[in-house]
């Protein structure tokens, strides 16, 4: 058992490959594991709510990519069992990702068979293992908190959103979906018109049951019952409950496609039909080779935001390896794609349910993924009488503490240049995707930091008022960013005038901002302004176009 915990083997192989080069930051764990003594009391119920809520989303994400069916299910057990154990993130969980279906769809489609498509996802794992070993990773570093934040509170809104059908009992579209524009021709926001329309009797007895399930063990007699977290106890009930409503009135039946649909094993040899291997002709089309790597790359991104997003929710304040996190998500997809698998990246809504659930170590991640595969295999026709009802309410409870009123509070309260960035990101993604929304919310936030950039002098006057020298002390990082405000400031030079710069306290000036001075002393003398430099070494003036 302490193996399990410790990974020690793990941490051996990806200490050469994901370690940066000596002199240079590395992102490092801030506070001690705990120990598999006393973290398998939380991760084991941990480990079981994850379960609850991965299991019919990795069925989802399965049905829409135009996989096979047991496809989502295979990448849920290695995104848990390999990437949990390579990892050196405590809490993120992997799996398939419902983002990832736009990508997949067309590539199974442009590679004529899905024995194809694995050939692509074992390559994008190659790939993700040598961005790993080029330090990629350092990405994460630039993701501003208030995007992560709007990113949050975006899955947050989508998984209120789209459960609200489920929970009704209108289940037209399947239960992992993330985007705005559905498969069946609804959207987000016409799919709850039609729910309203077309409510399942028992779906809302069930669902009301799971809140009331939920509201009660946060009572404090039935908190004591630790061993027996409150997702499960609404599973349980709800199951149980399905059961015995037709038998109060007719009217309370539910329909096959009210349920989960796990395939059923007509006996053990079935097992081998679960798997599919590579058709390793498609490794010499260069398509292959493309799809990889957008994979690759829309894969790599959104497990950085997730390891970004994870850490943040960390009550240990742990930090991740994100090089690490590379390395473990591309061995991941090697094996996945090997066996049959979809792509497998960090998700959010998982890792947050793991979060929210008490889990301290990465042994949640991997029992969640054992237990996929141990009641996949063997009571298949019993996890098919859990009500996709009750699911939704659990999935709705874990979007309303991502989206928790005091999250939208703190971030008002941050300021404009904020919380801006922070609701653009939650509209983009909520309209979009995650990459794209992200990508705008970043453009946003970049926008901001221009502006601030130009309220904000990169340099201090030191030179007393009424002196004839205009002495400028420079800060200690001066960037390209800082050019405008360097500009403004020179245009006002009078003729005649005196100007000292001083970068004797800078430890860093930007090539383009030195370049710029360089060429400013040109324009200087042609103004007859008296300009001078300390502890700056100007490269020559650029030649003029």
């Amino acid at each position: 058992m302490r193996a399990i915990n410790d990974m020690t083997w793990a941490d051996a192989v990806f200490k050469r490959l994901t370690d940066p080069p000596s002199g240079t930051a590395r992102r490092v764990e801030t506070a001690p594991q705990p120990s598999f003594a006393n973290a398998w009391r939380t991760d084991v119920p941990a480990a079981a709510v994850v379960y609850l809520i991965a299991l019919p989303l990795c069925l989802g994400v399965g049905l829409a990519s135009g996989a096979p069916p047991s496809a989502g299910i295979i990448s849920g057990v290695v995104g848990g069992v390999v990437v949990g154990a390579l990892s050196g993130s405590q809490l993120m969980v992997s799996g398939p990702a419902a983002g990832l279906t736009a990508v997949v769809i067309p590539a199974i489609i442009t590679l004529s068979s899905y024995r194809a498509f694995l050939v692509a996802v074992v390559l994008s794992g190659v790939f993700q293992v040598l961005l790993a070993w080029c330090r990629a990773g350092v990405v994460a570093y630039y993701f501003p908190s208030s995007v992560i934040r709007g990113m949050l509170a975006a899955i947050g809104l989508i998984l209120i959103l789209k459960q609200v059908p489920h929970a009704v009992g209108y289940d037209a579209n399947f239960a992992g979906d993330e985007a705005f524009l559905q498969a069946n021709a609804e959207n987000t926001l016409t799919a709850i018109v039609h729910a309203l329309s077309s409510i399942e009797p028992a779906a809302i007895v069930l669902s009301l049951l799971a809140v009331a399930m939920l509201a009660a063990w946060g009572n404090s007699r039935l908190g004591r019952l630790g061993w027996l977290p409150g997702a499960v106890a609404v599973v349980l009930a709800g199951t149980g409950a399905q059961m015995v409503l037709p038998r109060l009135h007719p009217s309370m039946q539910l329909g096959a496609e009210h349920f989960l649909a796990v395939p059923v094993l007509s006996s053990l040899s079935d097992v081998s039909r679960l798997f599919a291997s590579p058709d390793w002709a498609a490794f010499w089309r260069a398509e292959t080779w493309q799809i990889a790597l957008v994979l690759a790359i829309v894969g790599s991104l959104e497990s950085l935001l997730s390891l970004e997003a994870t850490d943040r929710m960390d009550p240990y304040k742990r930090e991740a390896p994100s090089n690490r996190e590379l390395a473990a998500q591309g061995a991941g997809n090697i094996v996945a794609g090997l066996i049959g698998g979809l792509p497998v990246t960090g998700v959010i809504v998982r890792s947050a349910a793991n979060v929210d659930a008490g889990a301290q170590s990465r042994l949640s991640a991997i029992l969640q993924g054992l237990f996929l595969a141990a009641t996949v295999l063997t009571v298949p026709a019993l996890l098919n009488r859990i009500p996709l009802a009750s699911l939704a309410i659990l999935l709705i409870y874990t979007g309303f503490k991502l989206l928790h009123p005091s999250v939208l509070r703190y971030m008002w309260l941050q300021g404009r240049s904020h919380f801006v960035p922070f609701v653009v990101t939650l509209v983009a993604i909520f309209f979009t995707n995650l990459p794209a929304g992200v990508a705008i919310g970043l453009s946003v936030g970049f926008i901001f930091i221009l502006v601030d950039q130009l309220r904000f002098p990169c340099y201090t006057v030191v030179s007393p008022p009424g002196s004839v020298l205009t002495r400028l002390r420079l800060h200690d990082q001066v960037t390209f960013l800082n050019k405008a405000t360097l500009a403004r400031l020179f245009d006002r030079l009078a003729p005649g005038s005196r100007i000292e710069i001083d970068g004797t306290a800078c430890r860093h000036i930007d090539h383009d901002v030195l370049e710029y001075i360089s060429d400013f002393r040109r324009a200087a003398r042609l103004k007859r302004i008296d300009f001078r430099t300390v502890g700056i070494t100007l490269p020559p003036i650029s030649p003029s176009h």
